[in-house]
């Protein structure tokens, strides 16, 4: 298998992402949750949160110009394994928030085909203050490739 325990750590530069209130109401119908936390300013703004707040799996939707970590990988060998959100506090319609990838693990397993790695990379999301929003972790299982 191509990957090895060096790659632990690497990381990607930082990109800078401000979140609208119309990103979050077009993911909030994308995935189809009519929750009024995600679209309604004035109920939004008389609960706990005080205001417009991401569904939990809006992450996936923030987009790195910069690509994240700089890993060359075989796209034919990668499977979405899993993705995992770590929230330190709600993502809100107007922070300004600072992505940066890197890699956190790295491991072997043995399948019913063979030995796959599974590589695991974590998105650190911070807000102006460089206070820890939340994390979106995804599992990459990286397969080997079948011969012809």
């Amino acid at each position: 298998m191509d990957l090895d325990k060096s790659m632990i750590g690497l990381e990607g530069e930082v990109s800078v992402v401000e979140v609208e209130k119309g990103h979050i109401r077009r993911f909030a119908e994308a995935i189809g949750d009519p929750n009024p936390l995600y679209v309604d300013e004035e109920y939004a703004s008389k609960t706990p949160y005080g205001g417009i707040i991401a569904p939990p799996t809006f992450p996936v939707a923030l987009r790195q110009e910069n690509g994240g970590v700089p890993l060359k990988l075989d796209h034919r060998r990668m499977l979405h394994g899993e993705q995992e959100f770590i929230y330190y506090r709600p993502i809100r319609a107007g922070d300004r928030l600072y992505l940066k990838s890197k890699v956190s693990d790295l491991y072997e397993r043995e399948g019913k085909s063979g030995s796959m790695q599974f590589l695991v990379l974590d998105v650190e999301i911070k807000d102006d203050a460089g206070e820890m929003v939340a994390i979106s972790r995804m599992n990459i299982i990286y397969r080997r490739l079948k011969s012809k």
